[in-house]
């Protein structure tokens, strides 16, 4: 079941607005412009924890990001490669 939708009227750039549409496909502007905003809700939810982590642990350092960075890249060559082996 979907969740209930409701008709909203908003204001953006025309080129934005056009390039949304042209990139919105068979699904359509509302539904293309609905995935948008959700993300960029999940953004704002991932930087307010970033922020609490933060303040109670302090910083990431660019060390520690770019170590992870690493590992997710290790990690993705790994998973490449076992994908190949099994074909």
């Amino acid at each position: 079941m979907s969740e209930p939708t409701g008709k909203y009227s908003i204001t953006m750039p025309r080129d934005i607005a056009e390039a949304a549409k042209a990139r919105s496909g068979p699904s359509g502007l509302s539904a293309y412009v609905a995935a948008a905003v959700a993300r960029q809700i999940e953004r704002d939810n991932l930087n307010e924890l970033i922020q609490v982590a933060e303040a109670e642990i302090g910083p990431v350092t660019d060390e520690e990001i770019q170590a992870l960075r690493d590992q997710l890249h290790q990690a993705r060559l790994e998973q490449t490669r076992g994908r190949a082996d099994a074909v």
